[in-house]
């Protein structure tokens, strides 16, 4: 079975992740989609069809209910739950699916360490966040992206400029650890508490707001 682990961090709160080694059919076989679950699948093409349908049972695994949540998205094009009063978000990378499960706001991305992502770090690096990158570049570069994709995705309502708008308190890398981030955009302003940790050839981050 390629659930990897499943992991409580606080009260009512659980990260995931999932190694995506099915065929499409183990998920449908398995899920009843809704109507709108199928338009859905029926516009994504080609192995983002995997990742969409593995990101849902990860879902459902989570929940530890024996009728599946149901996950749409909103007007902005967020992704939430049906009759749930729970916040989630979900990440894909390779063979790799996270979902995370909280009270409060969340995001979460998984990203497979790759040595390009020096050629857009100028597009999502504050100058105070680059002078604190050390010997292990990579990583760090990746732990920053991945932590402001996290906000990005804990605000879902698009428009935030990665360098402008999402705020990383600088910090030492390390293979386990955090730090805090904040999304500043006019009068809208929230804080966060950023979890990160290097598994294998991936980097996870995720973001609970305070």
């Amino acid at each position: 079975m390629p659930l990897l682990f499943t992991r409580k961090i606080i009260e009512h709160t659980h990260i995931a992740l999932w190694e995506i080694v099915e065929e499409e059919h183990f998920f449908t076989k398995k899920m009843t989609l809704t109507e709108t679950e199928i338009e859905r699948l029926n516009q994504i093409k080609g192995g983002r069809r995997l990742e969409w349908l593995a990101g849902r049972w990860l879902l459902h695994e989570m929940s530890g209910t024996s009728e599946r949540l149901i996950c749409e998205a909103d007007s902005y094009g967020k992704p939430h739950l049906i009759h749930s009063p729970l916040e989630m978000s979900l990440s894909h990378s390779n063979e790799v699916a996270a979902a995370i499960l909280a009270p409060e706001s969340v995001g979460i991305d998984i990203q497979k360490l790759v040595v390009k992502i020096e050629r857009i770090a100028h597009k999502y690096m504050r100058e105070v966040e680059s002078e604190s990158l050390n010997e292990y570049r990579i990583e760090h570069l990746h732990i920053y992206w991945g932590a402001k994709e996290a906000l990005y995705k804990a605000y879902g309502r698009r428009e935030l400029d990665f360098r402008k708008h999402i705020l990383i308190e600088p910090f030492d890398y390390q293979e386990n650890g955090m730090t805090t981030g904040r999304i500043a955009k006019g009068d809208f302003e929230a804080n966060y508490k950023i979890f990160f940790e290097k598994i294998g050839e991936y980097v996870l981050v995720y973001a609970i707001e305070n």
